[in-house]
């Protein structure tokens, strides 16, 4: 047993290298990458996608796997789990031809740099042919995964396991329908008190942003020696180890406050990413159950903390007290005021929490028809536009601001939007935990002490990594099962008390 254990371990462990490398690769296009690199990391990253689909999928792991569930009754419950952890990985990977894993990646590398340039250049056309590549490689592997009542479920399973297009769709129509009201009304509320649109003060340079968002991420918790924050067109998290978790983000001199949630939302996946035990480090445990449950992280840190009264009085005094100079930063209403208001916008990454959810329903509806095979890929404009204006009553000027502000239809990621909204709702179900074991929540929140904080979602969230399914997870550490309440219990006391 021993024996066939350590071979397992093994062969993960090289499978899980593979698979970092290809994650190290990918950070290089989209941080410091020369556009005429492109072409050359496409073949790259075809080729590693490759080795790594090969040792997934090798014979003697799915054997070695075979022989382990034989004797699961021998197994611990965290070897019992990291079995079955990497038997989920094997057997979906299995399903998956290997020319059909390369050529999704060669053509989601390829894909990015030219979603870069139309994004630049506001032309929609440009991407539109790889588009509907990305779009018909995914429609086949959602064929290989297999799927019962629409292909879109075989992609959301991969991002947020247990949950189908039915569910998702009849959540967010709920959703919907319970914002809406919300929305209005601290619209009309805001207009009555005449409420200030922008901040005032700036511009704030970069390097000065820079400066205030790491200070801002050290005191989260975020382990430098462990990480670093860089800049990219679409700000992200990635992991090539427990010890080297990297985020970017990207600044706006006019508003400082894009910047930092921006660095806030992905310090907060970072810091799950940081928390996994050392052990995990070369197994599939090291990770989330789904990806709603990562968003959790993000959505916690970014909203419920990050745009709260309390965090504004903290961020006056931390820019004030800034290394290297002082942060000149409206006052701490002000702020809040702005981390709050109520206003329909053109982009999801810079929506209020009230509207939030409504970007997140347009993407879905439209990437679950493309998948279907309903629209195609040069509708997309002209029905992005048109549910921006259902939706949020806006009509997007231009591509950039429309269908091609973010970056994953790029890298194939079908399926991830939907976790968006999911993750708002976990975040807000462990809000109403934590404050209930915390009552100091709030007064360490205006010190800027994070660290019972972060120790609570150690304990409850991050040291299970996929030991648990996201459901367990979540039922276990609030003491109920996912529920859309807690997320519309705090935006009501937020925005309507």
């Amino acid at each position: 047993m021993r024996e066939q254990w350590d071979r397992f371990l093994g062969l993960v462990g090289e499978a899980m290298a593979l698979r970092r490398v290809k994650s190290v690769l990918e950070w290089d296009q989209e941080v410091n990458m020369p556009p005429k690199g492109a072409r050359a990391r496409a073949e790259h990253l075809a080729v590693i996608a490759g080795l790594e689909h090969r040792a997934w999928t090798a014979p003697v792991l799915r054997d070695t796997i075979a022989n382990l569930e034989a004797r699961r009754n021998e197994l611990d419950p965290e070897s019992a789990a990291m079995l079955r952890e990497t038997a989920w990985e094997v057997d979906r990977l299995s399903r998956l031809p290997e020319d059909l894993v390369r050529a999704l990646t060669e053509t989601a590398s390829a894909a990015f740099s030219v979603w870069v340039e139309a994004r630049r250049q506001a032309d929609f056309a440009l991407f539109q042919p790889y588009l509907r590549q990305l779009v018909g490689l995914n429609r086949q592997k959602a064929d290989c995964l297999g799927w019962e009542e629409s292909p879109y479920d075989a992609l959301l399973e991969e991002y947020e396991r247990g949950t189908t297009h039915r569910a998702a769709r009849e959540l967010f129509e709920a959703l919907v329908a319970r914002q809406a009201p919300l929305v209005s009304a601290n619209v009309d509320r805001q207009e009555a008190e005449d409420a200030p649109r922008t901040l005032v003060g700036g511009p704030w340079p970069v390097d000065a942003q820079r400066r205030l968002t790491e200070a801002v991420l050290a005191d989260m918790g975020y382990d430098f020696d462990a990480g670093r924050q860089d800049l990219s067109p679409h700000p992200f998290t990635t992991t090539f180890d427990v010890g080297d978790v990297r985020i970017t983000t990207r600044f706006d001199e006019a508003d400082f406050l894009s910047g930092l949630s921006s660095s806030m939302h992905e310090g907060g996946h970072a810091l799950y990413e940081q928390g996994f035990p050392e052990r995990w480090r070369r197994t599939p445990l090291a990770d989330a159950p789904s990806l709603g449950t990562h968003e959790s992280q993000s959505r916690f840190w970014e909203n419920i903390i990050g745009r709260s009264r309390a965090f504004c009085r903290y961020l006056a005094r931390r820019a004030a007290g800034l290394p290297g100079g002082v942060f000149p930063v409206p006052d701490a209403e002000t702020m809040y005021r702005a981390l709050t208001r109520v206003e329909p916008s053109l982009i999801r990454v810079e929506a209020d929490e009230c509207t939030y959810n409504l970007h997140v329903v347009l993407r879905f509806e439209i990437e679950a028809a493309l998948i279907e095979g309903t629209v195609s890929a040069q509708d997309v404009p002209e029905l992005w536009n048109g549910r921006m204006r259902a939706y949020l009553g806006l009509t997007p000027p231009d591509d950039a601001r429309g269908c091609l502000q973010d970056v994953h239809w790029s890298h194939g990621a079908f399926g991830y939007f939907p976790t968006y909204a999911l993750g708002n709702l976990y975040a807000a179900q462990l809000y109403r935990a934590i404050i209930s074991d915390l009552p100091d929540f709030w007064h360490q929140v205006e010190l800027g002490r994070f660290g019972d904080i972060l120790a609570w979602l150690r304990e409850k969230v991050h040291r299970y990594g996929r030991t648990k399914m996201a459901r367990e997870l979540l039922e276990n550490a609030t003491g109920m099962p996912p529920s859309p309440e807690p997320f519309l219990d705090y935006l009501g006391e937020k925005f309507l008390s």
